[in-house]
């Protein structure tokens, strides 16, 4: 077969398997990443530099602007459209002179929030909280744990509704249709040379909802939080594991001696802060979002004006009538529902006693009142 078609029958050996990382590079045979775990695609060789750079090639012939970049050893993240089947995020390097690429598979299916793994009981507090007008919520969580899929279930969902949906991404990864509410789609390095240009200029467009695909830098982070106080629901994300670490790498990016304001700000916006990873399900076969989910209660608000940020766990857990749920709680609520093992949820857990914990009470609870008691908190 051709070169073309090589890399088209790697693609949708990718789609095929559902694995969320095709990896082509030299010295090894063309590698899946299925459920975290890396596997080599059967009857394949091992890659050569010639077979590499021929597939830089053909995965760039859409992106002529970056090809240079790329070329000469600084590397390119951009968006590729597979036959309308699905579309990639690709990422292409250089390691020891010889090109390689990282393809991210981004499902053409939009998930429902049950499909993300959202406790039922969660979701009518959750699509109230994107009904709302104005104000932030941040999706968080390390590389690969599906925040872009997250944000894409919130962004259909809100198109349900009579609104202008901005998204800002580097690069643009689910693609959304017109609903009832309008979808512009912006690609930084394409459409817009920045994030904050694109929010600034974007706001002529008159958004009811924005989404800011990273927010990365102090430019970023300041639009942001203006986006949010002048009247527009923003969603952004970061690279941070919980809602505490959360808040003190968004303030933290600013100057020291602005830091005060922002924190004031930030408490008057924030919304919510959904940290989440990605979990085995209990049939061993596919992987489930376990949430932490702080609800910007007026608990949470004063707590992050006082630089209180160590006591927000315990706010958390008081919170639950209002949507709030710890990491640890959401494990067990899984496992309780079937949908990941005993095994997995010790091994996930921040504080493995403590989930033992949550488990036998959850149990005595459902022993004495039936499934519909919730004590998980």
């Amino acid at each position: 077969m051709t070169d073309e078609e090589y890399f088209d029958f790697l693609l949708e050996e990718c789609i095929k398997y559902r694995a969320s990382d095709l990896h082509l590079t030299v010295g090894r045979p063309p590698t899946l990443r299925i459920d975290g775990k890396l596997y080599p695609i059967e009857k394949t060789q091992v890659l050569t530099p010639e077979v590499t750079a021929k597939f830089k090639d053909i995965a760039t012939i859409n992106v002529k602007h970056l090809r240079a970049q790329i070329n000469d050893g600084g590397g390119g993240d951009f968006g590729l459209t597979f036959k309308d089947k699905a579309r990639f995020r690709v990422a292409i390097y250089k390691q020891k002179g010889y090109f390689g690429l990282a393809l991210r598979l981004i499902p053409k299916h939009i998930m429902e929030f049950e499909e993300l793994g959202l406790l039922p009981h969660l979701v009518p507090k959750i699509k109230a909280l994107l009904d709302r007008s104005h104000g932030l919520i941040l999706v968080t969580g390390p590389t690969g744990c599906g925040k872009s899929t997250t944000q894409a279930t919130f962004i259909d969902y809100i198109l349900n509704s009579p609104r202008h949906v901005l998204t800002i991404e580097d690069p643009i990864e689910f693609i959304h249709d017109h609903k009832s509410g309008l979808v512009t789609q912006r690609e930084v390095g394409i459409d817009v040379s920045s994030f904050r240009e694109a929010i600034m200029k974007g706001l002529r467009s008159n958004p009811n909802v924005i989404l800011v695909g990273e927010i990365r830098d102090l430019a970023t982070a300041e639009a942001t939080v203006w986006a949010a106080e002048s009247g527009h629901l923003v969603i952004g994300t970061l690279h941070t594991t919980n809602a505490s670490e959360t808040i003190t790498r968004f303030i933290d990016i600013f100057p020291p001696e602005i830091r005060d304001q922002i924190r004031i700000q930030f408490s008057i916006s924030i919304l919510a802060v959904f940290s989440q990873r990605l979990v085995l399900r209990a049939e061993g076969k596919g992987r489930i979002a376990a949430f932490e989910i702080m609800m910007a209660t007026p608990a949470v608000r004063n707590l992050i004006r006082e630089r209180k940020i160590e006591h927000l766990p315990s706010a958390i857990q008081t919170a639950q009538s209002e949507g709030s749920i710890s990491f640890d709680a959401y494990l067990a609520e899984l496992y309780r529902m079937g949908k990941i093992t005993y095994e997995t949820a010790l091994a996930n857990a921040f504080d493995p006693k403590g989930l033992r914990e949550l488990v036998e009470l959850g149990a005595k609870a459902k022993s004495r009142f039936g499934e519909a008691t919730r004590t998980y908190g």
